[in-house]
């Protein structure tokens, strides 16, 4: 079983970039359904990184919590079954 839950980020609002507070992430691009498949992203070392399906840039802010995203909106919870 898996020690931590991979956050999930989307860019639904279009915007330029997007901090979060991971560097191992999954995209969705935009909402569901309007999605695109659920890449996972891992930054590494660096500090940003462009989803290659939505081309979405991420940059690393240390000052966020893991599931955190500035701007808020794009901060993915999928609903409960």
């Amino acid at each position: 079983m898996a020690d931590k839950v991979v956050p999930h980020f989307q860019n639904s609002s279009g915007h330029d970039s997007v901090a979060i507070g991971a560097r191992e992430f999954m995209c969705i691009g935009a909402h569901p359904p309007f999605d695109h498949p659920h890449v996972f992203l891992d930054m590494g070392d660096e500090n940003e990184i462009v989803c290659p399906y939505c081309s979405t840039l991420y940059k690393y802010d240390a000052t966020l919590e893991p599931a955190q995203s500035s701007p808020m909106d794009c901060t993915w919870t999928p609903v409960a079954a």
